[in-house]
């Protein structure tokens, strides 16, 4: 990999960059439009926010690797195919974020030929970051992180996401959840921030994680972190993921076969 801690020291930079960015219009004060204008879901959300963090990150990037490719959810159409891409979300958990719920995020993701080898997401409000180099760990706030070690659905803790459409893939996302209650579980939790929820997987606190719709920028940064402290990652039929939108499954690895069996089941 190009020099890996230069890497992950303009992702770190660049995370926090933006994340000052967030926090200040998060206390100042922003005013939320749909992303698609006036006819636009009342739910798809952007921000000057999320243009301006995504504006400097691109630019700390590019002063350190100006030959690098940046895809970026509001503006950056960098080519996938590339072979050094920086896969960047401005503000993951915009729901969250307008409406002033302190659990949001900045996520950078580095892959080089397809394969992601760094990452960093930032939340600013509480100052948690959360780094990843491929073959060296996962970390939040600089002290390594593993999955947990539950192996009975029963005794796990799932996460999950909905996309923004609120027909059958809503039904979907609630059909998976209804059998996961089946088999006992403690729970179902729904932060809205994917990148975090990959993170809380990693750390231990969630034994696995689905979502029916993640675009690369949700994810590109929480697989590598889930995957280095020792989980699993897959689509919801247990593929292997794409650079494109898809579902996604992470878990401690111990209940992955029993979570995408499941997610398989229902995928819409």
């Amino acid at each position: 990999m190009t020099n890996a801690q230069l890497i992950l020291d303009t992702a770190i930079a660049a995370s926090r960059a933006g994340g000052a960015i967030l926090r200040r219009y998060f206390e100042e004060g922003v005013t939320m439009r749909n992303k698609s204008g006036d006819g636009g879901k009342s739910y798809d959300l952007v921000s000057d926010a999320d243009e301006e963090s995504e504006q400097v990150i691109a630019s700390i990037i590019r002063e350190a690797f100006p030959d690098h490719e940046l895809l970026g959810e509001e503006s950056l159409q960098g080519d996938v195919d590339s072979k050094n891409l920086w896969i960047i979300d401005p503000l993951d958990g915009t729901n969250n974020f307008a409406h002033r719920i302190e659990h949001f995020a900045v996520s950078i993701g580095y892959y080089e030929n397809g394969e992601a080898k760094a990452g960093a997401i930032y939340n600013p409000i509480h100052d948690d970051l959360y780094t990843t180099v491929h073959g060296q760990g996962a970390f939040r706030n600089g002290e390594r992180v593993c999955v947990s070690s539950t192996d009975q659905l029963g005794q796990a803790m799932i996460g999950c996401g909905f996309y923004y459409d609120r027909g059958s893939m809503m039904q979907a996302t609630l059909a998976a959840i209804e059998e996961c209650f089946s088999h006992h579980i403690h729970g179902i939790r729904r932060f809205g921030t994917a990148s975090l929820d990959l993170c809380m997987v990693g750390c231990g606190k969630l034994e696995g994680f689905f979502e029916y719709n993640l675009s690369p920028w949700d994810f590109a940064a929480g697989s590598l972190f889930v995957t280095e402290a020792g989980g699993q990652i897959t689509d919801a039929r247990a593929g292997k993921l794409p650079m494109s939108s898809t579902s996604v499954v992470a878990s401690n690895s111990h209940l992955h076969s029993a979570l995408t069996e499941i997610t398989q089941r229902h995928h819409p």
